[in-house]
């Protein structure tokens, strides 16, 4: 394959597991393993042609992102993007070889790599050995710890020369197996264990049981957003919110307090599970990891999952809370989920560590089944890939209340007059981002001024950062008419 002046070439190498696939299962996953190669440039803007080879693809793409898209696809072990692609005659390797990379390596370290495939009159022994003689004169040769690696691969009548490589995300292409849903709660865990689940193939979707209102579903798809768009290439991932206060509402009415946490994750589920079902999905996949809070001993877990029939994958069952914040940070979702603070602690008391699947039935049996078949039913779904995040913004904005325990600010211009309601406090405009820090993330912020606008925009940012926050939809005259009304606590 020899490529036109504005464009690039990489070679790809297959993961470890699809290599050792017999051959009718190796090129099926090979395949699939393409389409989605073409869907991550596609998504970036780019096209790009592939030639499938048995061990080898090369890819020819000629826009600007030129290994971006390759990072976050699922089946690679690693690429180089190829320098040169010469006659397989030893005497020209080492010429282009010392042409390429002789001012690369002075004065640093290095070593030659070969590889060889077909029939030569050469050996791979005597690409190293005649073009490392060739880059010796001004540096040095490190085989364990080189500055830069120099390579050839000879392929038949073609030699390819490229420096280094990138390392793949390993595991199957994704869209290989069937489909499950994520209980996505927008924190570490649950992105950590989709993430894995999409590594080994599993195209998902996602069910978010929210619990928090909009500036927290707002969270919630941004994390889910960035799982779709940068880790599912070849699939259209969606996201499903049920909303589950009035399920909650009902869970605190009729259950014991300590058994609260666990029948929350029941009901959890069993939504998951309605929705599974929906969009034909095999298995449900959660977070969770044994011991990390009180509701996911051993014994609570076999009483959430006798709640429903699917199996419930747990890919992080086995971590621990450090392993999954790193694993966070190397696939992008820590920043995101590092705002998200904890809606799914209902109850004040004690969690039971050993709660039985008998005594969690006989704790549900005055639950209404309507209120969580009417949450299910209203489920609101979106597409991810591709999904405007401004329009989700411009939702969550605007609230015509104040929720209970919010805080209220005061956005108005100085000198304005005090608004007469005791607990409200007053920020300049101004001085209002930089003092972030003196907000609790645990109370709802509503932000107040005469039209709306500026507190839009500061509530805006507010959410960015990791607050649930809101702009007064009414501004300064509703909140003092919820006030008359005895709408706001004094």
């Amino acid at each position: 394959m020899m490529t036109q002046p504005d464009t690039h070439l990489l070679m790809l190498r297959l993961a470890g597991e699809l290599a050792i696939k017999g051959r009718r299962t190796r090129r099926r996953f090979q395949q699939k393993l393409v389409r989605n190669i073409k869907d991550a440039y596609q998504a970036v803007g780019c096209e790009c042609t592939v030639r499938e080879e048995w061990s080898r693809l090369f890819v020819e793409v000629d826009c600007h992102i030129v290994e971006d898209p390759l990072a976050s696809v699922f089946g690679l072990s690693s690429w180089s993007r190829i320098d040169d692609v010469i006659e397989a005659d030893l005497d020209k390797i080492v010429a282009r070889g010392r042409e390429l990379y002789g001012g690369h390596v002075k004065g640093r370290t290095y070593a030659v790599r070969a590889r060889r495939s077909g029939q030569h009159r050469f050996s791979s022994a005597d690409v190293m050995q005649r073009l490392g003689a060739a880059l010796n004169a001004d540096a040095t040769v490190d085989l364990d710890h080189p500055d830069v690696e120099v390579c050839v691969e000879i392929r038949d009548a073609e030699a390819y020369l490229f420096a280094g490589r990138s390392r793949g995300a390993g595991g199957l292409p994704l869209g290989l197996e069937s489909r499950a849903v994520s209980l996505l709660s927008g924190g570490f865990d649950s992105a950590v264990s989709s993430w894995k689940l999409l590594r080994r193939g599993v195209a998902l979707d996602y069910v978010f049981c929210n619990l928090g209102g909009d500036a927290y579903r707002r969270m919630v798809l941004e994390v889910a957003q960035l799982l779709a768009e940068k880790w599912s290439h070849g699939t259209r991932p969606r996201l499903y919110t049920v909303d589950f206060a009035p399920v909650v509402a009902e869970l605190q009415a009729v259950v014991s307090s300590s058994y609260l946490q666990v029948a929350l994750k029941r009901q959890m589920y069993r939504a998951a599970e309605a929705i599974a079902l929906r969009t034909r999905a095999d298995a449900i996949v959660t977070g969770e990891a044994v011991g990390q809070v009180s509701s996911q001993t051993l014994a609570n877990l076999r009483a959430i999952d006798a709640a429903v029939s699917l199996p419930v994958l747990r890919p992080l069952i086995g971590s621990d809370k450090e392993e999954i914040i790193e694993a966070a940070r190397q696939i992008g979702t820590h920043d995101l989920s590092a705002r998200v603070r904890e809606y799914c602690l209902i109850s004040d008391g004690r969690t039971a560590t050993g709660a039985r699947p008998e005594t969690l039935e006989r704790e549900e049996a005055g639950l209404n089944p309507e209120i969580l078949e009417a949450a299910i039913s209203e489920a609101v779904d979106v597409g991810l890939r591709g999904l405007r995040m401004d329009a989700i913004v411009a939702a969550g904005l605007f609230t015509d209340h104040v929720p209970e325990g919010a805080v209220v600010v005061d956005l108005r211009e100085p000198g304005a007059s005090p608004l007469p309601i005791e607990g409200i406090v007053r920020y300049e405009p101004d001085d209002l981002e930089a003092r972030f820090a003196e907000f609790d993330r645990a109370s709802p912020v509503v932000l107040v001024c005469p039209q709306g606008m500026v507190s839009a925009r500061f509530a805006e940012r507010m959410q960015r950062a990791g607050f649930e926050a809101y702009s007064l939809r009414g501004g300064t005259r509703k909140l003092l008419r919820l006030h008359d009304h005895e709408q706001i606590e004094p």
